[in-house]
């Protein structure tokens, strides 16, 4: 059972891998690149700043820090203490059947993603929060969490069973810490 999930993985990521083309590397290298979407990140604090108890802003900055560094930690712990899943550019059995597209492979183990997982807990947690201001920013930012999940696809540095655990752990992850986070902001409004 497991190793036939193992091979449907693996077809799944051959076929969605070598979907890419030339025309498109450019954009899914930005795209998955962390470095650029500072901006994005940047406006989502600013406009949790500006909600209507921005005393408490530092607490939920913090409790952002300790979900990126949660959710990122536990990556790791799977990849390389749980299950050493190697990455497919690690594979030598598929040497030649994929694009990669990044310069350098990263990491030997790849399950699960800590991409898919960081930017899913962003998008969930944000999303929450500003939900009330912002009917729509959810849905917007899941979306483009599914984006960084495929551009580790694409790429060539992940299968999409890491992609699709890093979703659902990132996603629980982020639900969890916007659940402590309110609970916190009550906890010291009403003091």
């Amino acid at each position: 059972m497991l190793e036939q999930l193992v091979q449907l993985d693996t077809d799944l990521f051959l076929y969605l891998n070598n979907l890419g083309t030339t025309t498109w590397d450019g954009f899914w290298m930005f795209y998955t690149t962390k470095f650029y979407w500072i901006p994005l990140y940047a406006i989502l604090l600013f406009l949790i700043y500006k909600m209507p108890n921005p005393k408490i802003f530092i607490l939920t900055v913090i409790i952002i820090a300790l979900m990126i560094t949660f959710t990122d930690q536990i990556a790791n712990l799977f990849k390389k203490v749980l299950v050493l899943r190697l990455r497919p550019c690690h594979e030598p059995a598929l040497e030649g059947l994929f694009r990669l597209v990044k310069p350098y492979c990263g990491g030997q183990f790849g399950y699960f993603s800590g991409h898919s997982s960081n930017s899913m807990a962003v998008a969930i947690f944000a999303g929450f929060m500003l939900r009330y201001r912002f009917k729509y920013l959810l849905y917007i930012l899941i979306v483009w969490a599914i984006g960084m999940g495929f551009s580790r696809i694409y790429i060539g540095v992940h299968y999409p069973l890491d992609v699709l655990s890093g979703w659902i752990f990132g996603g629980l992850s982020g639900y969890a810490f916007y659940r402590l986070d309110k609970y916190l902001q009550n906890r010291f409004s009403m003091r």
